[in-house]
């Protein structure tokens, strides 16, 4: 009874942004390059709403999508807590750049379920990153991303509980996309990562319930007093429902906190 794919009305709300903004500013090339890239895996969600390709096709497809930004990274070396900076040099853009945009868009597809979770999670990492290049000043290559930022905020709004519309694979491609490009033109990769490793810690809880070969489940169940009863605790979402009684908005604010608390870290991260 809730319309899916709304994850269009973000890709257009940035081009129409972008468009309106860009009468008034000289905005670098490299804004419009980025959102190509994000326009590229929206497109291919919009594919993939229609279609079943099947993962394995799904990832080699979705691997070349970021190849434009290979020329456009703005950085090859990485600083290291501990460590200290590493140059990376042409490993960076061949590897780590396409690499990381693939695996960010399809953890932010993996980490969803409740309502407004998803898009909850990516304003909150979107408006970390933004926080974090305000903080060092490096803001000209990423107004696209910034744009999008905004128009992730005001989709939120209408899919958080109880919601009137889900984005589904366009939106969530869409701004996963974004968040890996945003990570990679920065040179965050390690405070990045951090902020993903929720998401991350979902993923492996996911391949941990395929290697032990549990029954696929997707869906838990509602209550009578609007708790949710949940099949396991094998998935990031389901680990508060499993051992306590909440409500789907009470599980979906837990993990909006474990995700403010990584972000607040990875801001604080040097590099």
């Amino acid at each position: 009874m809730v319309p899916t794919g709304g994850g269009i009305a973000i890709m257009l709300a940035v081009l129409f942004s972008i468009s309106i903004n860009e009468i008034f500013y000289n905005f670098n090339a490299v804004n419009y390059v980025t959102l190509n890239v994000i326009l590229l895996f929206g497109l291919f969600g919009i594919l993939d709403d229609m279609i079943d390709i099947g993962r394995p096709a799904k990832l080699v497809l979705m691997y070349y999508c970021s190849y434009p930004l290979m020329q456009y990274a703005t950085t090859s070396h990485v600083l290291f807590p501990f460590i200290g900076n590493v140059e990376l040099g042409i490993f960076y853009s061949q590897l780590i750049v396409p690499t990381f945009v693939l695996v960010s868009a399809n953890l932010v597809n993996m980490h969803s379920g409740f309502n407004g979770m998803s898009s909850g999670l990516s304003v909150i990492i979107l408006i970390s990153l933004v926080i974090k290049s305000s903080l060092e000043g490096s803001l000209d290559n990423i107004i696209s991303l910034i744009a999008l930022t905004g128009a992730t905020f005001g989709f939120w709004v209408f899919e958080r509980y109880p919601a009137r519309i889900f984005w589904g694979n366009v939106g969530s491609l869409t701004v996963g996309s974004a968040m890996g490009v945003f990570i990679v033109m920065q040179g965050y990769i390690v405070s990045g990562f951090v902020m993903l490793l929720p998401h991350t810690i979902n993923f492996l809880m996911y391949v941990y319930w395929r290697i032990r070969k549990y029954p696929q489940v997707k869906f838990g169940k509602v209550r009578d007093d609007n708790t949710l009863e949940v099949p396991n605790n094998l998935t990031l979402k389901w680990v508060l429902p499993y051992y306590t009684r909440v409500t789907e908005k009470q599980a979906t604010y837990a993990m909006y906190a474990v995700t403010i608390i990584f972000c607040v870290i990875g801001i604080l991260i040097p590099g």
